[in-house]
Order: C-alpha cells, then structure tokens, then sequence
C-alpha cells in the first residue's frame, strides 16, 4: 500500500500520558512548545484510569467537510487525507462541531482552527512515541488489527471463564 494511504492507529493501552506527541506536534506546526496547539490530544479518563491518543482519522466521508459552509475542508484523494485551507476557513467552528472523534481543534489564540496533516507522511508523535502507542499503519490493516486484538481478548476471557467453571 502507498505511503499515501495511512492513518494514524492509537493504543490506549500503551499510552503512558506523557504528553510528547503533543509537544513534538506544537513545536512541529507552530515552532511552541504549547500542547494546546497540538493537532493530537492525549484525553484522560479519571474513572478507567487510562490515556487515549486523538487524533483526525482522515475520514472518507468526513463529516467536518460535509458541514464546512466555506469548504475549507476537502478529501486529498492523492495524500489519502482530509486537507484544511486556512485561506478558506471562516473560524466558524462548525467542523469541531460536527467531528465525531473530536480530533479538530480551534486554538482561541490565534483564532484558527487546526487538524492533524499526519506531518505530510512523517508525523512527529509517532516518531518520538517511545511506547508506540501511536503509529503509522496502512488504511486497511486497521481493521484486521483492530479484530485480532479483540479475538485475543475473547480467548483470554474464554479461558478464564472455562477456568472458574472448572
């Protein structure tokens, strides 16, 4: 598969919430060390005790530029990738409405909205992940991971089951 068709795949799992990938993606787009202008947000969920990585999954039907009444945001079929124009964009915010992952962003300081451009193919945070809870994977392996790691945890839950039957 091309360079051109990879999204970014997070694991929570791995994740230890140190934060790099949002210092590396600030300093990287806006040459600050500030992780509010990171186009990846680490989210922490007090209750489970967990980090979860976000980031734009570069939708096929992207539902940011579907809604943008300035189209701002379109589908780079080439880059395999949802592109924002900042000459476009109205500041509307209309596209961090509607992203149902909650991976666009609006930074009040500059008054601009921004998104993950997977670094144009090099992104940042996967390079400097040292636990590689975020990678760089081809579109559809995403899938097929996404279903062995689930098939293991319902073998392993089979088994402990079987264990307490027992």
């Amino acid at each position: 598969m091309h360079k051109n068709n990879q999204v970014l795949k997070t694991d929570h799992e791995k994740c230890t919430g140190c934060r790099l990938c949002e210092l590396v993606c600030a300093v990287k787009h806006d040459h600050v060390s500030n992780p509010a202008r990171a186009r990846i947000r680490v989210i922490k969920w007090e209750a489970e005790g967990i980090y979860v990585p976000i980031s734009c999954q570069q939708c096929e039907d992207a539902p940011c530029a579907t809604a943008c009444p300035a189209k701002a945001l379109s589908h780079n079929m080439d880059m395999g990738r949802v592109e924002l124009d900042y000459n476009k964009c109205i500041g509307c915010r209309t596209c961090v409405s509607v992203c149902p992952f909650g991976a666009m962003h609006f930074v009040a300081a500059d008054r601009k909205v921004i998104k993950c451009d997977l670094c144009d193919g090099d992104p940042q945070c996967v390079r400097f992940c040292d636990t590689k809870a975020v990678n760089l994977v081809d579109a559809g392996d995403v899938s097929l991971q996404k279903g062995r790691e689930a098939a293991k945890r319902l073998r392993a839950a089979e088994s402990k089951s079987s264990s307490l039957v027992a």
